[in-house]
């Protein structure tokens, strides 16, 4: 199973957002990694590198290699609509990013592996394919026989936010992917434009 598996306080020192939640090591260093710290002398960036540490931000936020991001660009580019808009809500409609979006699991790879380890159905079926592409109606729910899992409990305790596009039902411990999210919906910091304008060289 193909996933990243380095170092994420460096990542998010690199792009200067927590984009795996929260991070000590961000608020205490908030400047890029590399041995001469916050003094460096960085030279401007040049419009590809800016291009390109935009998709990669991308990539680890969704936590994507690059073959999969490369190959949802392609999909979102043949859609209808802006392919950039299109691109982040193929991101938000895999089952692992809504897994954590519904607050099942405090972080995206907690969400990936409740899904790898069977713990969710999706329509009253088993799914296992983190990358699993929701339509509207899919329900979404916690497998029976893990209703109980004190990891899924706690997470849900601490959830603080809800999203217009999904429905949540504590009772039966299911939510329903409503509708593919708007831009404005997403509140991922990601300029997406710089993406297209990237695979587009």
């Amino acid at each position: 199973m193909a996933r990243y598996r380095g170092p994420k306080s460096k990542i998010a020192r690199r792009f200067r957002d927590p984009i795996f939640g929260a991070d000590k090591a961000l608020e205490r260093k908030n400047y890029p990694p590399g041995q001469h710290g916050p003094n460096k002398r960085r030279g401007k960036q040049s419009e590809y590198a800016i291009q390109l540490a935009e998709k990669q931000k991308a990539k680890y936020t969704y936590g994507i290699l690059e073959k999969q991001f490369s190959n949802l660009f392609k999909k979102a580019s043949r859609m209808k609509g802006i392919t950039g808009e299109n691109l982040l809500a193929l991101c938000e409609s895999r089952l692992d990013n809504t897994v954590f979006r519904l607050g099942l699991a405090t972080t995206r790879r907690g969400a990936r592996q409740l899904v790898t380890h069977r713990h969710i159905t999706v329509n009253g079926k088993i799914a296992n394919i983190p990358s699993l592409t929701l339509r509207e109606g899919d329900v979404v729910s916690v497998r029976e026989k893990s209703k109980s899992l004190e990891i899924i409990s706690e997470s849900l305790a601490a959830k603080e936010t809800s999203f217009d596009w999904l429905d949540w039902d504590s009772s039966k411990m299911e939510g329903k992917f409503m509708n593919t999210p708007e831009r404005e919906m997403i509140p991922e910091n990601i300029k997406e434009q710089l993406i297209v304008e990237l695979y587009s060289k």
